[in-house]
């Protein structure tokens, strides 16, 4: 059986947007990424930490562009790795700060998560993973996600303890 070099990690998603100036201050003012390169009015690649791009957004598939209708295949989320619980707290804050509803918060045992959409209706879940000695595990070593309600109160506090959390 050929494995993939345990090495590897997903390096950037490049989404296309219809208004790429709406979708520039999601991803910029609220998540607070920071561009990187711009391609005139066509294209943005934005980073966190000075990595070349994390986040491509272009508008190649044309200013206004509809939106993929429901029930479709393509994109359902993709996400956003926070270093601990207080980051991805301050980074919910944000997000509410700037009005920006909540699809859903769950604590999935190895990770706590919350989904939302950006201005183009894609997927974006925002998580940050439990230290892997506490993944629930089965007997035989085995992983054991589930999907539970996350008190997004609470992780709101705990962004609420650090400095320069955003708020």
């Amino acid at each position: 059986m050929t494995s993939i070099d345990p090495r590897v990690h997903i390096g950037h998603v490049h989404l296309t947007v219809s208004d790429l100036e709406r979708a520039l201050a999601f991803y910029r003012d609220v998540l607070g990424f920071e561009v990187t390169t711009r391609y005139g009015g066509e294209a943005v690649f934005l980073s966190a930490g000075g990595y070349h791009h994390h986040i491509g957004l272009n508008t190649w598939a044309g200013r206004g562009a509809p939106r993929p209708p429901a029930g479709t295949t393509g994109l359902y989320h993709f996400a956003i790795l926070y270093p601990d619980r207080q980051a991805l707290g301050a980074a919910v804050r944000r997000v509410l700060k700037h009005g920006i509803p909540l699809e859903g918060a769950s604590d999935h045992g190895v990770s706590e998560a919350v989904y939302l959409r950006d201005p183009d209706g894609n997927g974006v879940e925002l998580y940050c993973d439990r230290p892997a000695g506490s993944w629930p595990r089965t007997p035989d070593g085995g992983l054991v996600m589930h999907t539970r309600p996350l008190d997004v109160e609470d992780l709101l506090k705990e962004a609420g303890q650090r400095p320069g959390n955003g708020r």
